[in-house]
């Protein structure tokens, strides 16, 4: 993440003040050329609002329609604490069976998780009926935040069968779960799942460092062995800017 504020006063010097092109429309089309094509990076911080307006002589309403209007597309997110930021880069999943860790890697980003619960409790009728176990009976309840390159992206909540209850938290910080369940001779061949979309609730908000009650999205999975049996079942959501889902999809 770079540490000095991109200065954009410096970047845009051909505004044309006379013309019919308004000008939030001018800045908000220079700032995305620059973003696209590197000259400011990803993670870069921009300045303020008012320190852009004071450096190019504009009004503090048309700077922020540029800003934005940029992060409409995505390019920029307003985060807590830190302002306006370039956005990492977006990490586009496809829709198979593997984990978020393994696909960050793949896609050449790297992982980092905080494990912020590990442990046995009972499981509800929902958790019960996807892993086929008495309702009350124990499971193993795993909820980490996973980020990439010290951005937060997910929130992941698993259910796991009590069989699987010696999984250690240093092996969830350091692993992808899949990776830690084929090392335990684990195979996955199928899963059912849900994508979808809700405001977030809770400590979400927080903990993916987005707005209040702000959109994320959701993916809910119930995966099964090579025997048919239930052997993972997760319901975990996504800061939006930051991560979209890919399929292919084929006519008959």
């Amino acid at each position: 993440m770079a540490e000095d504020v991109v200065l954009v006063g410096d970047l845009l010097s051909g505004l044309d003040r006379t013309g019919p092109i308004p000008l939030y429309f001018q800045v908000s089309r220079e700032l995305e050329a620059a973003i696209r094509s590197g000259r400011i990076a990803p993670g870069a911080r921009l300045q303020n609002e008012i320190a852009i307006a004071e450096s190019l002589g504009l009004s503090r309403p048309t700077i922020r329609r540029a800003m934005e209007s940029l992060v409409d597309k995505g390019l920029l997110v307003r985060r807590r604490g830190i302002g306006t930021q370039v956005v990492q880069g977006q990490v586009t999943r496809q829709v198979e069976l593997t984990s978020l860790y393994e696909d960050l890697k793949s896609s050449h980003h790297e992982p980092g998780t905080r494990v912020l619960e590990h442990g046995l409790r009972p499981a509800d009728a929902s958790v019960a009926e996807a892993l086929s176990v008495v309702e009350g009976s124990e499971v193993v309840f795993l909820r980490r935040q996973r980020s990439t390159d010290g951005v937060p992206v997910a929130i992941l909540t698993n259910y796991l069968p009590l069989e699987l209850s010696d999984i250690t938290t240093e092996q969830l910080q350091e692993r992808g779960l899949y990776e830690i369940l084929r090392g335990r001779g684990v195979t996955i061949r199928v899963a059912n799942q849900k994508i979808g979309a809700r405001r977030a609730h809770g400590d979400e908000s927080g903990l993916l460092d987005i707005d209040r009650g702000g959109p994320v999205l959701t993916m809910e999975r119930v995966a099964y062995d090579a025997s048919g049996r239930p052997v993972e079942f997760g319901h975990h959501c996504y800061r939006p800017d930051m991560y979209s889902f890919e399929t292919t999809l084929v006519a008959k």
